[in-house]
Formats: C-alpha cells, sequence, structure tokens
C-alpha cells in the first residue's frame, strides 16, 4: 500500500509539472507576442532608452557608453605609447577626472580593420580582474563609433615615477638625492602591488618609471597592463606570445639570455633596477638596444648584458647553475670576466646613501639565478622597511617644498632620447587614512582576485 501511495504521490507531481511547463510555454508564447507588437509600434528607440547607462557603469554595461560623456582637457595627449594614446578627461556629468586611453588602430590607422588588438584585449581582461590599491582601477571600456576603436578610462594620476627621477637626476646640475623616506615608501608600495599581481599568476613583464604613477595623494600605482599575461600552467612557452618583454635597461639577465620560460623573477629584476635607479637619480644598467631587423629574430642584447657584468661581475656556473642551458650562453665566452663591483659603485653614485639592509634588499633582487631572487612578497617582509625611516602612504609628506611639475607627453618608443619632464606633489596633507603613523607598517593582506 505504502508503495502503490508513493508511485500515485509521483504521478500527481508529474501531472502537475507537465500542467505548469503548458502554462509556462502559453506565457513565453503570450511574451513573444507582446514583444512583437511593441516593436511594430516603434519607429525609433526612446531618448531614456539610448541613454540607460548607469552613472555607476557596472561591468556588464561597459561599452554601451562613448567617448562623449567625457571631454578631454587641452585635447591633446599626455601620453604616447606603442599601443595607444593617453589623455586627461574629465567626466561632464560628474566633473571628476580621469585618463582615457586611446588604442591605437593595427594597421597604421586603417579604418576598415579592428582596432582590438592583443595588447588591448590583454589589458582589459586583466584589469577587469583586478582590484588592490596599489594597481590602476579600470573605470570601465567605452566605443568610438566614428573610428570604431575602443578606449578604457581609469584613474588620473598626476605623477609618474619617470619624471620624479628626471628632476632629481637631470633637472639639476648636481643630482639632488630622493629622501629616503621618499624612496622607500614608494618601493614599499610598488611592492604591495606586485605582490598581489603574483598572488594571482600575472606577470606584469613592462615595469619601469613611467608605467609608475602616483596620485596626489601619493597612493604609488602599478599601471600599463598591456603586456601583463596570466602565467600558471601556460600551454605554450612564454615566448610564444611575445618575443619581446621589458623595456631593455630593465630587462632580467635571462630573458637577455634567450630564456623561452621564466617566472615572476623578471619583474623583481626590473623592481631591483628602480629600486636601483631611485638611489643613484639614474639608470642602473643604461645599455644600448640592438635593433630588431625581422620579426623571427631576436638580437643578441650584447651591450645591455655587458653593462650589468661590469657592475654585478661575469655570471659563473657556481652563481647561476643554469645558466649553460639557456639558448645565447654560447655567447658569453666573448665576455671578459669581470669581478662584482656594485657595492663600490652605489657608494660612489649615492654616497648619502648608508643604510646595509637596503643594500642587501637591493643585491638580491639582483641575483642572477632566477630560483634565488627574492620575491614580492619576502621583500615586503625585509628587515629595511622595519628600520628608521619606516615608509608611510604619502610619500612626499616630508618635502610638500619641492614643486614638481604635472605629467606631460613624454614619447616612450625611444628612452634614450625622452624630454625630461617633472613631477609635482604639491601634495597637501590627505586625511588620517591616507596618512600611515609611523610605526612599523603591517603588510597590507594580499587578496586573491577572483582568476577565472
Amino acid at each position: 500500500m505504502q508503495k502503490l501511495s508513493i508511485i500515485k504521490l509521483m504521478m500527481i507531481k508529474k501531472k502537475a509539472k507537465k500542467s505548469d511547463d503548458k502554462i509556462n510555454n502559453e506565457n513565453n508564447d503570450l511574451n513573444i507576442l507582446k514583444d512583437n507588437e511593441e516593436k511594430e509600434n516603434i519607429s525609433q528607440p526612446r531618448e531614456e532608452e539610448k541613454n540607460n547607462c548607469k552613472k555607476e557603469v557596472p561591468v556588464k554595461e561597459w561599452g554601451c557608453r562613448t567617448i562623449d560623456v567625457y571631454r578631454i582637457i587641452d585635447n591633446k595627449p599626455i601620453g604616447d605609447g606603442s599601443y595607444g594614446f593617453i589623455y586627461q578627461v574629465v567626466q561632464k556629468d560628474t566633473r571628476k577626472e580621469y585618463a582615457i586611453k586611446k588604442f591605437k588602430l593595427d594597421k597604421d590607422g586603417d579604418f576598415s580593420s579592428s582596432a582590438f588588438s592583443q595588447s588591448a584585449c590583454r589589458e582589459i581582461t586583466i584589469s577587469r580582474e583586478i582590484n588592490h590599491e596599489n594597481l590602476i582601477h579600470l573605470e570601465e571600456v567605452i566605443i568610438e563609433p566614428k573610428e570604431r576603436s575602443i578606449a578604457i578610462v581609469f584613474d588620473y594620476s598626476e605623477y609618474d615615477l619617470l619624471q620624479i627621477l628626471h628632476y632629481h637626476g637631470h633637472a639639476h646640475p648636481e643630482r639632488k638625492p630622493i629622501q629616503e623616506l621618499t624612496l622607500k615608501s614608494i618601493l614599499y608600495q610598488l611592492l604591495n602591488g606586485l605582490a598581489y599581481l603574483h598572488a594571482n599568476w600575472i606577470l606584469h613583464r613592462d615595469l619601469k618609471p613611467a608605467n609608475i604613477l602616483i596620485m596626489k595623494d601619493g597612493t604609488v600605482k602599478i599601471g600599463d597592463l598591456g603586456l601583463a599575461r596570466f602565467f600558471q600552467e601556460p600551454i605554450q612557452p612564454l615566448i610564444n606570445g611575445d618575443k619581446v618583454v621589458v623595456t631593455i635597461w630593465y630587462r632580467a639577465p635571462e630573458l637577455l639570455l634567450g630564456a623561452k620560460h621564466y617566472t615572476k623573477a623578471v619583474d623583481m629584476w626590473a623592481i631591483g633596477c628602480i629600486f636601483g635607479e631611485l638611489i643613484i637619480t639614474r639608470p642602473l644598467f643604461k645599455g644600448e638596444e640592438a635593433k630588431m631587423e625581422n620579426k623571427k629574430q631576436i638580437p643578441f642584447q650584447r651591450d645591455q648584458l655587458n653593462k650589468i657584468f661590469k657592475l654585478l661581475g661575469t655570471p659563473t656556473k657556481h652563481q647561476w647553475s643554469d645558466i649553460e642551458h639557456l639558448p645565447e650562453s654560447k655567447n658569453l665566452k666573448d665576455f671578459k670576466m669581470y669581478p662584482n663591483s656594485f657595492t663600490t659603485f652605489i657608494q660612489q653614485n649615492a654616497p648619502t646613501w648608508k643604510s646595509k639592509s637596503g643594500l642587501n634588499l637591493l643585491t638580491s633582487m639582483l641575483e642572477y639565478d632566477p630560483k634565488r631572487r627574492i620575491t614580492a612578497e619576502e621583500a615586503l617582509d625585509h628587515p629595511y622597511f622595519k628600520e628608521e625611516p619606516l615608509p608611510v602612504m604619502n610619500p612626499f609628506e616630508v618635502n610638500q617644498y619641492i614643486k614638481y611639475p604635472h605629467r606631460t607627453l613624454t614619447p616612450e618608443p625611444d628612452m634614450q632620447k625622452m624630454h625630461h619632464h617633472g613631477m609635482n606633489p604639491a601634495v597637501q596633507k590627505s586625511n588620517m587614512n591616507h596618512n600611515m603613523n609611523r610605526n612599523v607598517p603591517d603588510k597590507r593582506q594580499i587578496k586573491r582576485a577572483r582568476v577565472n
């Protein structure tokens, strides 16, 4: 009897489901008829439907607005990179300042081709997945219907690190050293942002002073993710996607020696170069780049390696066990055996910089062997950041008297011929949330972004 009751109950449920399905189908048919009737009655879309994008611009609505919602300031770019122009803009409704990166067309301005380059696609894909105070924030993606192109809107930063370095290293006949508090605070925030990227399996691959942005409240942000990529379990060697990565002066020795597989250590080498540049206010390894004659053959960067070897010493198998397995290792026999003169070089070029723990951190970033190179997370815990002066949120709070000029157009492709522009923190003291106490800063929690 119990079995029969259960079977009967199942049959009743099945009938009820069929009935519900029938009702749902009828409702769907009615909705389709209603939609068709509405379409017939509407000759043109209403104005309010055209402008139905919310002011907060949620991710699902990216691309529904055009560049017309912004006003370009001075009608000239503040940045010119390999893949696009950057403009300072004001949103017409909110009057808030942003920066817009308008991607260049792929084929010499051919409007019949797509402007959605690999770099643009990668930058948008990664930027929308990350969220950290020391990374540039992607506000929205917009379209330009006339040019059949896209642009991205992100935080506007008044200053960048390249201009600070030019102010201290080139704008004055005698180099003005960057104060230790400023230097350490910039480096700490830079490592904090990079640790977040690496924790989420993202390589930046283009870290250099021009891509380190600084807001008016002193917050340091890593920008330009056009060469960034995920590196967890790559299907192919990383070199297959991009033959050349990282600007030459900041390129790690394993890349210069033709490594097909590489790790987050390439970013840490670049950070080491930037750290050294902050100390001596000029590039550490200023080599001449051998230009590519064709896209298939990557030229051997002899001069850049020679600049590195002269300071750090010519690497040996004892220092770097895997060196002889790299494709370009056969060329090492042509180099002189230089001794390591790095400590002497730093002392001569930065006589007022006396930090032993800072020098230890710098040399650990510039280890030849990528396996022995310090990571970003390890660097945040280094004793250098626990000794006075302790890093603060606003790197410029000790030198507010310096009036750096704001960002201006700096040609990027040829670094050796860049104009010298300055940067200014006419930095006012921000509220208490932006000024860290002079206690040892807690390492900010590295939150893992949702990475699909």
